[in-house]
């Protein structure tokens, strides 16, 4: 039997296509990619082999890809994980980052982005460009109802009383993707 030194690397994400593409992508990079279309499936092949390396969506059905990184860490405290999605928020980012993901992207992303993010330093960056733009205010009530539904542990009727919103419209609303602003 010939062993496999590549970095292993558990990519999770319930778009089966984007998951194999995205998978060849990371594999031609030279990871040993094993993926996963769900938290449960994810941590089944995590505690067979727990890997060096993460790709994890946030939105999958289940559990969300943050209780994912939740438990890679308690698996392995080192393992390097990058946290993917299509609804990206200022909420989820940070909470991402406070379980112990090294990165956040927002899809869509390339394998390029992918590999950069998991290979950059766990430290903060000083020399980052900051914005002098404001957020528009669709992508502010954007972030305001993500951190609003991150604080009721991502239950939609209790984040709509909480907004004083009908839970119809909150749907609605979630089922959008944020404005790019």
């Amino acid at each position: 039997m010939i062993e496999d030194d590549r970095s292993t690397l558990l990519l999770v994400d319930d778009d089966d296509t984007f998951r194999e593409v995205l998978g060849r992508a990371l594999t031609r990079r030279g990871y040993a990619v094993t993926g996963a279309d769900s938290v449960d499936a994810a941590l089944i092949k995590a505690l067979a082999q727990p890997p060096e390396y993460a790709v994890i969506d946030l939105r999958m059905p289940g559990d969300s890809g943050l209780v994912l990184i939740e438990k890679l860490i308690e698996l392995d405290p080192n393992t390097r994980i990058v946290m993917l999605t299509g609804y990206a928020s200022i909420a989820t980012a940070i909470e991402a980052i406070k379980l112990g993901a090294i990165h956040y992207l927002a899809k869509p992303c390339d394998a390029d982005e992918v590999v950069a993010a998991l290979n950059k330093s766990a430290e903060g960056d000083s020399t980052l460009l900051v914005s002098d733009a404001p957020l528009s205010v669709n992508r502010l009530e954007w972030e305001h109802i993500q951190r609003v539904l991150a604080e009721h542990q991502g239950n939609v009727s209790s984040t709509a009383r909480a907004l004083k919103m009908h839970r119809r419209t909150l749907q609605r609303k979630l089922s959008k993707h944020p404005s790019k602003e």
